[in-house]
This record gives C-alpha cells, structure tokens and sequence, in this order.
C-alpha cells in the first residue's frame, strides 16, 4: 500500500508581508519554523518507525526548510525538484499583492481556462504550471516506495491531487484543491483494487502544538 504525505509549507514572510509568492524566493517566519517542526513530529507519529521513506520537496527556501525538519527526524535527505513549486507570477513575484490585484485576469466561466492568459508578463498559465508538476509526479510515483512526503505550495498542492486521481490536465481547469498553510494531505492507494483515495485534505490539528509552543 502506498501512502503519499503533501506538505504546504507554512507561514513564509511574503504572507506576512503582503507580497505575491510565486517563485519569490520568501523564507519561513519563526512561527513558519514551529509549524515546519510539529508538522515533521506528526508525520514521525504517523509513519511506521523503520519503514522506508521518501522526501521530496520544492527547491525554494520556504519548503526546502520546511523539508530539513522532516529530513531530521527521519534521517533521510530531500530530494529537490524545481518542479513542485508554486505557480510562477512572473513580473508581479514579490511586489504587492494588490499590484497583482489590479492587473489579473480571471479565467472566463465557460471556455479556455488551462491556456488563459491572467494579463502578467512572464506568469505561467495553469496549463504549463499542471505539467510540470504532472511531470514530477509521474517520476515519484515510478518509485515502489510505500512512504513518501512531498514538500510543495497551497497552490501547487491542486495539480498534486489532480495528478494522483489521474484528472487529465485537459480537464485540471475548474480543479481546486484548497489547503491551509502548513497543513498535511494524505493520499493513499490500496494493494486489492488499486483504487488512488484521498484520506484527508489539509489537516493543520498538528499546528495546535506549534502555536501553544
């Protein structure tokens, strides 16, 4: 059986700051880093001691912090794919988010969706965003690994569910998997049917600990 664990990385200084994330490199806050650690404590007491795992992760600061504290306690070493990032915003990754507020153009009800140009230079479509992340997901899963923990972005954490439901991309365009900051997913595929559940979307109980510590 195999179990997918899907990190959102928490609290980062461009939600603090007010400013677009994307591919702006932010760094984890002090209250980011609690999270960070009672989310790899969780995942310890969730998975099986002397089992192997799997950790892979976003290559920016805020995930690849996220992913030292569950390397730590599970004495592996994350695996780093520019893949799993957040949607890149182009010109507007770290300005203010009303910046990007006054200039985006939301995708139409009916129509293209995946293609849509949101009106930023440089800024992915959804479409070049899903396939990427598509792509690194087939390579994870081409692992027989029962355990493995994905380190990734609110945003990004729709096309990792896409994904493992196996949504085709063309159909990925009114998808929405809405998750909290520092939340945990648990996916989980059976040995019998082969049947791909989700077993929980963006748990954050474990973050009770960070914010009493």
């Amino acid at each position: 059986m195999r179990t997918l664990y899907v990190i959102t990385h928490p609290e980062a200084t461009h939600h603090v700051e007010g400013v677009v994330g994307g591919w702006h490199d932010s760094r984890l806050t002090p209250a980011g880093v609690r999270a960070a650690v009672s989310l790899a404590r969780a995942l310890r007491a969730q998975i099986p001691h002397g089992t192997e795992v799997e950790l892979y992760s976003s290559d920016l600061r805020r995930t690849q912090r996220t992913a030292d504290e569950v390397a730590d306690l599970f004495g592996v070493r994350p695996i780093l794919d520019h893949r799993l990032r957040e949607k890149s915003y182009g010109e507007a990754e770290g300005k203010p988010q009303e910046w990007l507020d006054r200039r985006f153009v939301p995708p139409p009800a009916v129509g293209e969706r995946m293609d849509h140009d949101e009106g930023v230079e440089g800024a992915e479509t959804k479409a070049t965003w899903a396939k990427r992340i598509y792509a690194a997901m087939d390579e994870i899963l081409q692992s027989p690994c029962e355990h493995q923990i994905i380190v990734t972005h609110g945003g990004s954490l729709t096309c990792v569910v896409a994904s493992w439901i196996k949504m085709p991309i063309e159909s990925a365009g009114y998808a929405s998997f809405r998750a909290p900051s520092g939340s945990i997913t648990t996916l989980r595929e059976d040995d019998f049917f082969h049947n791909r559940q989700v077993v929980s979307l963006g748990d954050t109980r474990h973050l009770d600990c960070a914010q009493a510590g």
